[in-house]
């Protein structure tokens, strides 16, 4: 893969995560300032991943049938359209429709550049290039939230300078030059996606579980979290700094990670990090009574799972064969944002029948089983890509 295809491919990838970012405050702020109650306020935020999970089983056939490059430029496109459109009408039932719109976008775009990646770098590489993919969209989605106060300036403000971002990373799209996915016979059917998932979640499936776990962590410690932490007499704005601190973490150590997953193992890595982030979210529970003491727990948090998606894609690319890599990339993409739709859902069933139990234990466990699992697993599924590479 050459760098400036890379490049292109990442900074895209930074200003998709921006407008994702940016979203879920800023409409969250614009709703409740609207009095909209805070169940259809999440209803609302779920929008980008029904959206995503819609359009999940039609995308692979397209891809291999038009390549790399008219996928991401569909989906860049889909994304600018839906954002210059927020400002049109502020109605719930539309703003949900163009959420849908975003989380589709969003997918032909991930799902395209994931699997482009993947596919083009060298095994030695792997981790490296999928980490800058993490670490840039970590960047993108860390720092969309900050335009979230320009709403008090316009409240269209965000939506247009979000698009226009979205726009001019969309442009250096076309400067590519277009590749193609390794190619199977009988391609263009559903009923032969339907078989190719069946095939890589044989071969993947354990690697399938980080970027769930990943997708339940971010999507219950930002949607339910703030909850919790407000019953708690936290301030809005100190929920706000520990969340950055979980993001920053992040951020910090995606890349040393992902370098370090190409040198010693994906599956060994990820039991180290899931070990330590059981640790660290057990600390959280501890000293939840103390902000500082928090802090310091979500930002080792973020340090040491905050690469936890871009590690599962890295490590199902060591057990899918080539050709199933898009339907791999897919099915990563799928386990997310089951994991996103479940997050707020357990979270905030747990906090409301476990209450003076505290929430972190419910992460701090699922991290601690799915490490369990990878160990029990994880060498059973390298015997049998083995056995099929031979």
């Amino acid at each position: 893969m050459k760098k400036y295809q890379l490049w292109i491919l990442v900074t895209i990838i930074a200003i998709s995560g921006f407008s994702q970012g940016m979203l879920l405050p800023l409409i969250a702020v614009i709703f409740e300032k609207a009095g909209v109650s805070s169940s259809l306020n999440g209803l609302n935020a779920t929008a980008l991943y029904i959206g995503i999970l819609l359009i999940s089983p039609f995308m692979e056939t397209p891809l291999r049938k038009y390549g790399y490059k008219p996928t991401i430029i569909f989906g860049g496109g889909l994304v600018v359209l839906a954002l210059a459109m927020f400002p049109l009408w502020k109605s719930f039932w539309f703003w949900f429709c163009l959420r849908a719109l975003i989380g589709i976008g969003d997918h032909a775009l991930h799902f395209a550049t994931q699997t482009w990646i993947t596919s083009a770098s060298p095994n030695e590489k792997r981790g490296r290039n999928i980490a800058l993919y993490g670490l840039f969209f970590g960047i993108g989605f860390a720092s969309g939230p900050l335009m979230t106060p320009l709403v008090n300036v316009n409240e269209s403000l965000p939506f247009i300078i979000s698009s226009i971002l979205c726009l001019i990373g969309w442009v250096f799209v076309f400067t590519l030059k277009n590749e193609f996915p390794e190619q199977e016979v009988g391609i263009n059917s559903f009923f032969n996606t339907i078989k190719r998932f069946n095939k890589t979640m044989k071969y993947g499936w354990i690697a399938f579980l980080p970027p769930f776990c990943y997708g339940f962590l971010e999507s219950s410690l930002n949607g339910i979290f703030p909850v919790y932490a407000l019953r708690m007499d936290i301030d809005v704005a100190s929920v706000s700094l520990l969340l950055t601190g979980f993001a920053i973490g992040g951020i910090i150590t995606q890349l040393p990670l992902g370098v370090l997953s190409d040198s010693y193992g994906r599956r060994n890595l990820l039991m180290i990090v899931l070990i330590l982030g059981f640790f660290t979210f057990t600390s959280a529970s501890i000293f939840e009574h103390s902000f500082i003491g928090l802090f310091i727990s979500f930002l080792l948090s973020g340090m040491v799972v905050g690469s936890t998606f871009s590690l599962g894609i890295s490590y199902m690319t060591d057990l899918v064969p080539r050709n199933l890599l898009p339907t791999g990339n897919l099915l990563c993409g799928i386990f997310f944002s089951l994991g996103s739709l479940s997050g707020p859902i357990i979270g905030g069933l747990y906090i409301q029948f476990f209450k003076g139990i505290s929430f972190f234990y419910i992460i701090s466990s699922m991290l601690l089983v799915l490490s369990i699992v990878i160990y029990a697993f994880g060498k059973k599924n390298h015997q049998v890509v083995e056995q099929h590479n031979s």
